[in-house]
This record gives structure tokens, sequence and C-alpha cells, in this order.
């Protein structure tokens, strides 16, 4: 079992923040440091001292880490041209010698668009397909041959798609609820299938309908890896766990429902559990960047006990 810090800038953070997160990430062993995609604040958080961009954060972190995957969970497919987001991509991908990793999403929360200019398309789904065919099929065109692609929302002709990923195939990522159209989707694009915030059950019946889905395209199911996303609060004892729960605004009863809430053989167990739905890899959601001791427990005592 794969753990990997997930972050949610939006909700509050510098640049040097999530520098400091990253770096303790790799010190602790953990696969991964990703990151969020949005532009504003959900909740009661004032988002102070505003928003961080996911890609240009990655390519700083490249230059900064040597081992961690970096990545995103999800970039928006409404923010970035799919031309543009290929070359951003790859690029990150070479400054970083090869550890990036792309989740890409249709895009959902309208208020951030409207706070900054960016339109919300009524069909988003539907671009996000072409924006997975423009993105994979520029990766993938031979140097010195052209790309082109002549869909419904995005025309390319004769590009050079230049320039190539370190990577000979950034792994992609696709995830949701969606019991239809999400899984066919990532039978066809996906590297890696991530259902974020869901239950054990909710997550056993997704993953099989990726697998499903991807017997339907031929292919192999086992050739896709799955992973969930949970919000995570450890704790040496009960006060402990409260402590963290308050600094993040949640009660305690909800997150050992929803998330990775307890002491660390409590944590322990539910990933267990999950791993016995299918899930290969998890993705913690760290909502307090300021408490690295929360880190350093996850890894000495709930990493530790999995790997």
């Amino acid at each position: 079992m794969d753990l990997r810090i997930f972050t949610e800038p939006q909700q509050g953070a510098t640049y040097d923040t999530l520098l400091t997160v990253a770096k303790a990430t790799e010190d602790l062993g953990f696969d991964a440091f990703f990151r969020s995609d949005h532009y504003l604040s959900m909740g009661s958080g004032d988002g102070l001292p505003g928003p961080t961009d996911a890609w240009i954060t990655l390519a700083g972190l490249a230059r900064e880490t040597r081992r961690i995957r970096l990545g995103t969970l999800m970039t928006a497919g409404t923010f970035r041209l799919p031309g543009v987001l290929a070359i951003q991509v790859a690029q990150v991908d070479q400054m970083s010698g090869g550890r990036v990793e792309l989740g890409l999403g249709a895009g959902w929360f309208e208020e951030e668009h409207k706070a900054y200019g960016i339109p919300f398309p009524k069909e988003k789904f539907a671009r996000l397909e072409e924006q997975l065919e423009v993105v994979t099929g520029l990766w993938a065109t031979e140097v010195g041959k052209t790309f082109d692609f002549h869909g419904t929302y995005y025309d390319l002709t004769k590009s050079p798609a230049l320039p190539k990923p370190a990577q000979s195939k950034v792994p992609v990522l696709i995830g949701g609820h969606g019991a239809k159209r999400t899984p066919r989707l990532a039978a066809r694009f996906a590297d890696e299938f991530n259902i974020p915030f869901a239950s054990v059950e909710d997550s056993a019946a997704q993953f099989q309908r990726v697998r499903d889905a991807a017997r339907e395209a031929g292919r192999d199911p086992g050739d896709l890896v799955y992973s969930n996303a949970l919000v995570v609060c450890v704790g040496r004892d009960d006060q402990e766990v409260a402590r963290r729960a308050a600094a993040i605004g949640r009660e305690v009863d909800e997150l050992k429902t929803n998330g990775l809430a307890g002491s660390p053989a409590e944590v322990v167990d539910k990933i267990g559990r999950y791993a016995e739905a299918g899930s290969q890899r998890v993705y913690l959601q760290v909502l307090d960047l300021s408490d690295l001791d929360h880190l350093e427990l996850i890894s000495s005592q709930v990493q530790s006990q999995l790997s």
C-alpha cells in the first residue's frame, strides 16, 4: 500500500509552506506529494494569503526535491487549454527528472470560475474526453511528426507536439463517483483510477465498475492502479486526535466515519479494509500544513506497518 500526501493549498498556504511539506514528505519516506488545483477557498476559511497555481508550484518543487512523485488531484480541465497543459506538464516532468503524474478532471467549482473570470462551460465531460485525447496524443506523437485533432471543442493542425516529457509515458489519473461515463473514460485513458472521499463499500463497487469497463474496452483491468483519497487525522491518544480534528474544523466521529482518523492502529486497520476492497494506494488529505509532527507520526506508526 502506497501512502501519498495530498494537500489543499486553496485553503491557505504559501509556496514556502508547500515546499516545507513536500520536503517532509520526501524525508519521511512517503511516495508522493500531490496538491489540488483550485483558486478559491471552500468553507468558512479566508484562504489567506491566497491561492497558488498547481503547475507553477509543482515546477518549483520539481527542482527542490529528488525522489517523490509530484502531481495533481485533479487539474481542472476548465482552467487550461489541452495543448498548453501538455506543454506545462511535459516541462515540469523534465524539470523533475521524470517524476510527474497528471490527474485531470472536468472541473466543478463554479464560484472560483466566477471569481477569476474563467469560463465555466455547461458541457464539461465531453470536453474532458477531448482534452485527454489531445494531451495524450501530443505526448505520444513521434518526434519529427505532427499531431492533428479536429473535435467539437478543440482543433489542432500540424502541431509539432513538443516538448516531450522525460518519462516515456506520464501516468494519467482519472477519478470520480460516476457510474457509467467515468469508468469508461478511465478504461480508455487512465493509468490510475482514484475515488475521493468514498466508503469502503462504495470504493469496492466503483473499482469493479472500472474493471468491468476495462474488460469491455479490451484492456487488462490489472493495468490500472486503484486508489482512494481520504482525509487523515491521527493521534497518539484521544486528546491528540481531538486537537487535530479541532484544528481543521471537523468532528472526531465524523472523521472516523468518513476518513482515516484515530490511533495509528485504528488507521492501519481501516486502510486494511480499503486494501481488501481493491485499493492499492491512498492519498492522505492533510489539511493542517503547519503540523509536521502529524506527518512524522503517520510515517513512523502507520506507514511503517503497511510497508
